[in-house]
């Protein structure tokens, strides 16, 4: 048993979300709402008029997050400008806002000025695919933002991220990038951090292996780790299927993440990560 709760340690953080003080002391899920027409996944695809049932669904469900995307970074998708994006996102945000006052938003975006858009219209996390690479004003007006930002691994762009799928030693190389890139948000006056080790953004499947094989080691960073595996190739192609049928192997997939220490499941079945945490919690709290 002591061996089962060594391996689920993960990093507590208390986040100020602005201004509300939020505890981070068990495993969260964040659910996936794609504002776009090309998502990998057809079946997180949702447009303005559904969002909010879609929204309270997954809230129901047990979401403890809801992650507003504007547009697609799956490999080769279509580059948006901050305007276009913001135009797909916000009137978005606005209504989830408003009809969930209490339930913690995400804008998944590396356009700053999309950031600072939606936290304006109550967003209370930055989920930045790039890190802050792809925008070099984004550290900084997080910073001032006061909101906590999700830092992702990725090499290159989207656009070009299969080219870059080359590495040494990918748990190393990942962990080095997380070292100086934390240090970074912290100087610039970010306090509060999620690691995200970017599963699919210029790693192939052997990598996305090595990564969940070796999670629990990025709990020496001393943040919450985000974990977003739903649906993706690295499932589906070793199950010999494809995404609308990768359920089970995500299931599955977040189950070990969590048996290591993953602190959020970004996922699009909010219903059964919710399942899966609850399990791994109860299993770990028993006596």
């Amino acid at each position: 048993m002591d061996s089962f709760k060594n391996s689920t340690k993960r990093a507590i953080a208390t986040w100020n979300c602005r201004g509300r003080l939020v505890v981070v002391d068990k495993p969260m899920v964040m659910g996936i709402l794609n504002i776009t027409p090309d998502s990998f996944y057809a079946g997180s695809r949702t447009g303005i008029d559904e969002v909010v049932e879609r929204a309270s669904t997954m809230i129901d469900a047990g979401a403890d997050i809801l992650d507003i995307g504007g547009q697609s970074t799956r490999p080769d998708s279509i580059y948006l400008d901050d305007q276009t994006e913001a135009a797909r996102v916000i009137p978005v945000m606005k209504a989830l806002r408003a009809a969930f006052p209490d339930i913690l938003l995400s804008i998944d975006t590396f356009h700053h000025t999309v950031a600072r858009e939606a936290v304006a219209t109550g967003a209370d996390l930055v989920n930045d695919i790039s890190g802050g690479t792809m925008d070099p004003m984004m550290i900084p007006t997080v910073a001032n933002l006061h909101v906590p930002y999700v830092l992702m691994h990725m090499k290159g762009t989207p656009q070009t991220m299969k080219l870059a799928a080359v590495y040494e030693d990918v748990v190393t190389e990942v962990l080095d990038y997380f070292i100086q890139r934390i240090q970074l948000c912290q100087q610039s006056g970010i306090k509060d951090i999620i690691a995200d080790p970017g599963f699919g953004f210029a790693k192939n499947s052997t990598h996305n292996l090595l990564l969940m094989k070796s999670l629990g080691a990025f709990q020496m960073l001393g943040v919450p780790i985000l974990v977003g595996l739903s649906r993706k190739s690295t499932i589906y192609t070793l199950l010999q299927t494809d995404a609308a049928n990768a359920l089970n192997g995500t299931t599955v997939m977040n189950t070990v993440a969590l048996m290591q220490g993953a602190g959020i499941l970004r996922v699009h079945d909010v219903k059964e990560a919710r399942q899966a945490v609850i399990l791994i919690e109860a299993i770990k709290n028993s006596y």
